[in-house]
C-alpha cells in the first residue's frame, strides 16, 4: 500500500496547533454558541432556564457541564424548523433522517455551515490519505442522507475529482472503477463487501484495481473488517465519524498514518463522554455515551447532544486534537441495516397501516456472506389468512419506500411469536459474535 500521510504543509496550522492555543479558542467559540442558542432558539432558553443555568454560567470548558442536555426527542417534538436559530430565508440547505413517529429529524445550515462542513469533509479526506487530483468514487447515497453530499462536497473543496455514483447498481459500480480508474472510495464497509464480491464474481482480482484509499462510514465496523478489506483490496481502509444532528460526516476521521482512533475535528466540535447511568462526565479513556457540542453552528447550534453512541476519548497521535475509539455499540436499540438506521418502533408504525397484519412482530438480525440482513417476523390478523401474502409484499414495499432499506417480511399465524408478560423482545441478534 502506499504511503499516503501528508506532509506537515498540508495541514490546517488548527491541526498541529498547541493545547493551550486550541482550548482558547474552543472557550471562545463555546461561548459564543451557547449565546447563540439561548438567544434564537426556544428549546433551549426554556430549557436553561428550567435548570437554573445562563450562558454566562459558561466561564470555562468544564462549565459545559453545567448545561442540559439536546436529546433526539427534542429535535422531533420541535419539527422541522423549531431548533433553527436563523430565520428560514437564511437556511441555504436542509437534510433529514427517517423518524420513529413519521416526523424525521430536520437539520439545517446556512452558506457559512456548508462551509465549514466542506472544510471538515476537506480534512477528513485529506487525513486518509486523499490528495489533489484523485478521482473519488462516492458511493454514499445522495439526498436527505448527508453522506452523499456532504462527502462530495468535501472532495471538491480539497481538489478531488467526484464521481457521484451514489448506492445500489453494484454491477455498475465495478465498471466504473475499472473504467475511470479512481484513488478514493467512500461507502459504507458492508456495501463495499457486495462491491468487492462483484469484482470476484466477474473474475476480477480487486487487489488489481486502482482504488488506494477507502473510506468507511455511516454504521460500525470492527478492526477485522479493517484487515480484509485491505488484504483483499491491497488499500488503506479508514473510519470517518459523524451524524446529521452534529454536521454529517466529518465529524471525525482517522488518520492514514496511524489508524487509532478517529481525530475529532475539534475546533467546531466539542467532545464529552459521559456515564450512561448517571450521565456524569468520564474521565478521558473511560468508557461512556458520546455528547457533542457545535462550536460553530449558525443555522441549528446543538447544546450537549447525546448520541448514544458508546466510546471513549484518547490523547491526540497524529493531530493535537483528541480522539475517539472505534464506536463498541449503542445505549439504545437502534439497528443499522446498510447505513441506514432503523427503529422497530418504525416497523411498527408501518405494521399498523397495513390491515391484514397485527402489532405482533419481531426483528431478525442475520448475516448472509458479509452483510447484515433484516427479517421482520409478523403474525397476520385473524381471519385474514390467505392475506397474509399480500400484507408482507405490502409491509415490504412501505419499509423500501419510507425507510430506504429492502428487508424479508415472514408472515406467520396468530400466537406465533412469543408473548411478554413484560418487555417485548423486539430485536432477536442471530448474527454470529466477533
Amino acid at each position: 500500500m502506499d504511503d499516503l500521510r501528508p506532509r506537515p504543509d498540508e495541514l490546517e496550522p488548527i491541526e498541529t496547533a498547541s493545547m493551550d492555543e486550541l482550548r482558547g479558542l474552543q472557550l471562545d467559540r463555546l461561548r459564543t454558541s451557547v449565546q447563540h442558542a439561548y438567544d434564537n432558539v426556544a428549546h433551549y432558553r426554556d430549557s436553561f432556564d428550567a435548570a437554573g443555568v445562563h450562558p454566562d454560567d459558561v466561564k470555562s470548558l468544564d462549565d459545559l457541564s453545567k448545561l442540559p442536555f439536546t436529546v433526539k426527542s427534542d429535535l422531533r417534538d420541535n419539527y422541522p424548523f423549531g431548533m433553527f436559530a436563523v430565520p428560514r430565508v437564511e437556511v441555504s440547505r436542509i437534510h433529514a433522517s427517517s423518524g420513529t413517529t413519521g416526523r424525521p429529524t430536520v437539520v439545517g445550515y446556512t452558506r457559512d455551515d456548508l462551509e465549514t462542513w466542506a472544510t471538515v469533509m476537506a480534512r477528513s479526506i485529506r487525513a486518509a490519505g486523499g490528495r489533489r487530483g484523485h478521482i473519488l468514487h462516492n458511493a454514499y447515497g445522495y439526498g436527505l442522507f448527508t453522506g452523499g453530499l456532504g462527502a462530495h462536497a468535501g472532495a471538491e473543496r480539497l481538489g478531488c475529482t467526484v464521481v457521484p455514483v451514489s448506492g445500489g447498481m453494484t454491477e455498475r459500480q465495478v465498471q466504473l472503477i475499472q473504467d475511470f480508474r479512481p484513488d478514493i472510495i467512500m461507502v459504507t464497509p458492508s456495501y463495499m463487501l457486495s462491491v468487492i464480491d462483484e469484482m470476484e464474481r466477474q473474475g476480477i482480482d480487486p487487489r488489481s484495481t486502482s482504488l488506494k484509499v477507502g473510506i468507511f462510514g455511516a454504521e460500525p465496523w470492527t478492526n477485522d473488517m479493517r484487515h480484509e478489506m485491505e488484504e483483499r483490496l491491497d488499500m488503506h481502509a479508514v473510519d470517518i465519524y459523524g451524524l446529521s444532528e452534529i454536521i454529517g460526516p466529518g465529524v471525525a476521521s482517522e488518520c492514514v498514518e496511524t489508524k487509532d482512533g478517529l481525530t475529532v475535528w475539534e475546533d467546531h466540535f466539542f467532545p464529552e463522554v459521559v456515564d450512561s447511568v448517571t450521565l456524569q462526565p468520564v474521565a478521558d479513556g473511560e468508557e461512556g455515551e458520546l455528547v457533542f457540542t457545535s462550536l460553530t453552528k449558525q443555522a441549528m447550534p446543538i447544546i450537549r447532544y447525546r448520541t448514544r453512541d458508546l466510546t471513549r476519548l484518547l490523547p491526540g497521535t497524529a493531530r493535537t486534537m483528541r480522539r475517539i475509539e472505534k464506536i463498541t455499540g449503542r445505549t439504545d436499540d437502534m439497528m443499522i441495516l446498510r447505513g441506514v438506521n432503523l427503529f422497530p418502533t418504525q416497523i411498527e408504525e408501518l405494521i399498523l397501516q397495513v390491515r391484514e397484519l397485527s402489532p405482533h412482530f419481531q426483528c431478525v438480525l442475520s448475516r448472509s456472506g458479509n452483510l447484515d440482513e433484516l427479517t421482520v417476523l409478523v403474525e397476520h390478523r385473524e381471519g385474514v389468512e390467505g392475506a397474509g401474502a399480500v400484507g408482507g409484499a405490502e409491509l415490504q414495499r412501505l419499509v423500501k419506500n419510507r425507510i430506504g432499506v429492502t428487508v424479508g417480511v415472514d408472515v406467520v399465524t396468530p400466537g406465533g411469536i412469543e408473548r411478554s408478560v413484560g418487555k417485548m423482545r423486539r430485536i432477536v441478534d442471530n448474527r454470529p459474535q466477533r
